[in-house]
């Protein structure tokens, strides 16, 4: 070990031993309107004492300061405090490069999105890609997809590759067609689709699998530019209230990543992360089995992110019948019904839980054959094991997630962002299994809320809103779209808490406010549960704890 090496050891010691020292002693946050969960029932406080990063106990000022004398006293100023909401579904690295490459998520029309590409390679000259996310057609009432020739319109002197606000799509420029020698000739890859001109050759858009023909020659983040990213992330989720996230598919260098930065302290949010399949990677993490509770539960590593298919908005969303905007259409199953199956087993049988991405009826269908099959071979039914989206279910099918005992992962702002064209895409007949989270919870079913970030925002008070009005920020449409799948407030309240905890097999450590769960909590600026419904996405975070550590 270097002398360099050993001062920064001896630092990190030093700083720990302060910081332990400095929880040892017990604190108490009076004069709040807190709420918390206990079972379905709601409870309310307004204190809390906590100590050694736990809680200790809630209840009234009076009696807490009695039983804690000598506790530090934090004065919450009337505000509402809350446990720390988790996102059953992130990309926590893709939030962070919103701050290193273009952002396109808030482009109202294409020529908005043109100049925002012109503007950020003029200012990144030295790069040799421009690269970005956030697009979406749909968004600027294109009524198609974007071409190469309109990105060449903005930068035409170097490759660009921009991802769809879903992930499921990358658009590009001529140059990087050419860079990636995708051409006329050039035959759609299993589960991929090369969007194309009427003369056969590529118009500028690769669909999922395809977008590995590009990917695998775009230019990977540096190592500063990954830890970069990360610290921005955790950064901007600590701002909205995010104390937890189940981090949807990431590699063994993302892994490596997270415990660098927990050995040192530097998670400021609970990372749950699913490992991105059951390949190279999957093997390499699970030689030793899952890692679980690392660095007091800052880092958990136990399950595996599967693909079914891709998205809605691309349709890739792999659908039993056409779309209806699409007749020719079907959407994209990312493997066969077998081989799906054999990559749940794989999971299973080395004891991680399975959460699959499945938005369309049929890849959906296929999901929940891969686990009804797989449990027979290899067991695993106890994993708590997710179907992550479930966005567009047959409506017969919904009940296999009961007796399947599966998790409906889904994100509230999924519905409100896809109500502009989902009945375009499938019809009003298979809107019924779609977005329905009060027949999934009414028959039993766990919900775990989340948003996809940065698909849709990160916020998840916008994911309350959505969940609780089903309308958009505007409030519209008036009455909410499909209101007969709404949730009360508790409801959507506790699949971003206890259930969403729950969904990760931490219930006994996080989720909600009692004694001896971590001491994860927020301050709000607004009562949640008695403000007007139609302006719970208008809450602004004060204060952010973690482990009764101050983060926000």
């Amino acid at each position: 070990m270097t002398i360099a090496s050993r001062i920064a050891a001896f630092l990190a010691l030093v700083a720990w031993t302060v910081t332990a020292t400095a929880q040892s002693a017990p604190a108490l946050i009076r004069n709040v309107r807190g709420y918390t969960l206990a079972g379905s029932v709601l409870v309310s406080f307004d204190a809390m004492a906590f100590g050694d990063g736990k809680v200790l106990r809630t209840g009234a000022a009076g009696e807490l300061e009695q039983a804690y004398p000598t506790a530090r006293v934090i004065d919450g100023r009337g505000r509402t405090l809350l446990p720390g909401l988790i996102d059953s579904h992130g990309h926590v690295l893709a939030l962070g490069y919103e701050s290193v490459q273009v952002r396109l998520a808030d482009t109202a029309t294409l020529r908005d999105a043109q100049r925002a590409v012109r503007t950020y390679a003029r200012a990144n000259a030295q790069l040799p890609w421009v690269l970005g996310a956030g697009w979406n057609q749909e968004r600027w009432r294109l009524g198609r997809f974007p071409t190469a020739t309109e990105l060449d319109a903005a930068v035409a002197d170097r490759p660009v590759a921009l991802y769809r606000v879903d992930g499921h799509a990358l658009w590009l420029n001529s140059a990087a067609l050419r860079a990636v020698a995708v051409t006329r000739e050039t035959a759609d890859p299993p589960g991929g689709r090369i969007e194309r001109n009427p003369d056969g050759s590529p118009s500028g858009v690769l669909v999922d699998g395809a977008m590995g023909l590009a990917e695998k020659l775009m230019p990977p983040p540096s190592g500063a530019q990954r830890a970069a990213a990360l610290t921005a992330a955790l950064s901007h989720l600590s701002s909205v209230g995010v104390t937890g996230v189940a981090d949807a598919g990431a590699s063994a260098a993302d892994v490596a990543l997270y415990r660098q930065f927990a050995d040192r302290g530097a998670l400021s949010v609970r990372l749950y992360v699913m490992i991105r399949g059951v390949g190279d990677d999957f093997r390499a993490l699970s030689k030793a089995g899952p890692l679980i509770g690392y660095a007091q539960d800052h880092l958990t590593v136990r399950a595996v992110k599967l693909f079914a298919d891709g998205a809605l908005g691309s349709r890739g969303a792999a659908m039993i019948e056409p779309y209806s905007d699409a007749p020719e259409q079907r959407g994209l199953l990312f493997s066969t019904p077998s081989d799906l199956q054999r990559q749940v087993e794989t999971a299973l049988a080395a004891g991680y839980q399975v959460n699959v991405h499945a938005i369309g009826d049929a890849a959906n269908r296929e999901t929940l054959d891969a686990f009804e099959a797989a449990y027979l071979t290899a067991g695993g039914r106890a994993l708590r094991n997710r179907v992550e989206h479930a966005q567009v279910v047959a409506p017969g099918d919904i009940a296999r997630f009961r007796s399947l005992d599966l998790i409906a992962s889904m994100q509230p702002t999924h519905a409100t962002s896809d109500m502009n064209m989902a009945e375009q895409r499938i019809g009003a007949e298979r809107l019924k299994g779609a977005y329905a989270w009060r027949t999934f919870l009414e028959q039993g079913t766990v919900l775990a809320f989340g948003s996809d970030f940065p698909v849709e925002s990160d916020n998840p008070f916008f994911g309350l809103h959505a969940a609780i009005n089903r309308t958009d920020l505007a409030g519209l449409p008036t009455g909410g779209w499909h209101r007969e799948q709404a949730l009360t407030r508790t409801e959507a309240f506790r699949a971003f808490t206890i259930d969403a905890a729950y969904a990760q097999h931490q219930e006994s450590a996080l989720g909600t406010l009692e004694p001896g769960k971590w001491a994860d909590f927020i301050l709000i600026d607004h009562d949640l549960f008695t403000m007007p419904a139609q302006d719970i996405w208008k809450v602004r975070v004060e204060q952010t704890w973690l482990g009764g550590r101050r983060v926000y």
